[in-house]
């Protein structure tokens, strides 16, 4: 539990700094205040988790799948 905590933590710190890096850069503090007012995509304050979440789901798809076959051939 503790390493998929750490997993979702690690792709939401990730995403932010990739997709807003600039903001982040020149004023980091008027940016995270500013999540409150947000208006993305219609999720308002939570885009970050949401996206976050979907990225944690698409790669553990592939986790799964890896796993089962690891099961099987042992």
């Amino acid at each position: 539990m503790k390493k998929e905590f750490l997993i979702i933590v690690s792709i939401l710190f990730i995403l932010t700094i990739t997709v807003h890096y600039k903001e982040f850069l020149e004023y980091p503090l008027e940016q995270i205040t500013a999540l409150a007012t947000s208006g993305a995509y219609g999720l308002g304050a939570l885009h970050p988790i949401i996206f976050s979440l979907i990225i944690y789901l698409l790669l553990w798809v592939p986790r799964l799948v890896i796993k089962l076959f690891r099961k099987k051939s042992q």
